[in-house]
């Protein structure tokens, strides 16, 4: 299945480093001061362009929030980094079809509003002073060990200037190279568990962990309060919980039960532990109830809303992975031609390394 969706991955890593580098963040991030419409929606914006690593989402929302972000931009900036990526959408769409790509993308939205009205009714007094003033301590490095706090790109020059010179093509091959190098290992986990448990796991299992039976409404909450659990517990964040979520699908969880399971990759442990190193305990706890519960709530909306309009599936197939294999068919060329693009952007990476001598060192 990585074969299925390599070129996916390469094509939603290029166009962000594209972005990246073309599209100048530092005026954005100055706006961050206040939690209105504009601002969520400039967060929100930021983080669809921005890289998909959880871990580096969670570190440049820090950089925002201590240099005097609102809670909720930033929460929006760290949510959209991780689950409106152009790479994600491309995966979800070819493991899992169309529905749930548009699904993922309208849940995203009602999560952030959700999001955004349980922090305007519940946020305790003095805890953004106190989450800002905690010691962060030092930058967080994922399982790569890749740095993931990057400079904010203050580059004025045009955009017809920019695109012709050389060194920016080589910041765009940097960009890509760091984007790969912070999620390969996620990756390989994801595909590794939806493998496990495709091929371990009796089928029965699934049927007796997600609620199949009963009343509608306690079937929908218990499947995505399950999903996000599962979602929390698979140390899979990003574009790594796709291949489970498929499994999941295929095993009998409800609709709204994916989605919810997709969202959770923001509390998974290890980010969870990164929340109180960044902003202290209490913090962490708020963050974490605070997602969870808008995850389990966008799920349910979203299924009640695509159930309304009769777009939820109405069978649960194979998964795609059970049914996935090497053919030669447009897949093969389109990898084909994904190898050869990261092959140029590797190449240009390291010349670019030998040629200058820099090497960026984490600080």
């Amino acid at each position: 299945m990585f074969w299925e969706t390599l070129w996916a991955l390469v094509l939603g890593f290029s166009l962000s480093a594209f972005l990246q580098v073309f599209f100048r963040k530092e005026q954005i991030t100055k706006q961050f001061g206040r939690a209105g419409l504009r601002e969520v929606a400039l967060a929100t914006f930021l983080g669809a362009v921005s890289s998909s690593c959880s871990y580096a989402a969670t570190a440049t929302a820090k950089t925002f929030f201590k240099k005097g972000a609102a809670l909720v931009p930033t929460l929006a900036f760290m949510f959209a980094s991780t689950n409106l990526v152009l790479e994600l959408g491309f995966i979800l769409w070819i493991l899992l079809g169309w529905t749930f790509l548009f699904a993922e993308v309208v849940g995203a939205f009602v999560l952030i509003g959700v999001m955004w009205l349980l922090v305007k009714l519940t946020l305790p007094k003095g805890l953004v002073e106190t989450a800002r003033a905690h010691d962060g301590g030092e930058v967080v490095k994922s399982c790569c060990g890749s740095c993931h706090e990057p400079e904010m790109e203050s580059d004025e020059e045009p955009f017809k200037q920019k695109i012709r010179r050389r060194e920016t093509w080589s910041r765009v091959a940097d960009a890509f190279i760091m984007d790969a190098a912070m999620l390969w290992k996620e990756m390989l986990i994801g595909f590794f568990i939806a493998g496990f448990l495709m091929t371990i796991v009796p089928d029965d299992w699934w049927k007796n962990l997600f609620i199949s039976q009963g009343a509608g409404s306690v079937r929908l909450l218990e499947n995505t309060i399950v999903g996000s659990l599962i979602g929390v517990a698979s140390f899979a964040c990003s574009c790594g919980n796709i291949p489970l979520a498929s499994v999941l699908w295929s095993g009998g969880i409800s609709f709204g039960g994916v989605i919810s399971f997709i969202y959770a990759d923001l509390i998974i442990i290890p980010l969870i532990l990164i929340y109180r190193k960044y902003y202290g305990a209490n913090a962490a706890i708020y963050i974490t109830t605070v997602l969870f519960v808008s995850m389990v709530s966008a799920g349910i909306i979203v299924d009640l809303l695509f159930g309304a309009f009769g777009l939820i599936p109405t069978v649960h197939p194979a998964s795609a992975i059970a049914e996935g294999s090497f053919q030669w068919n447009y897949t093969t060329w389109l990898d084909f031609a994904a190898i050869l693009l990261s092959g140029c952007f590797v190449w240009i990476h390291f010349k670019t390394r030998k040629q200058t001598g820099e090497h960026k060192d984490c600080h």
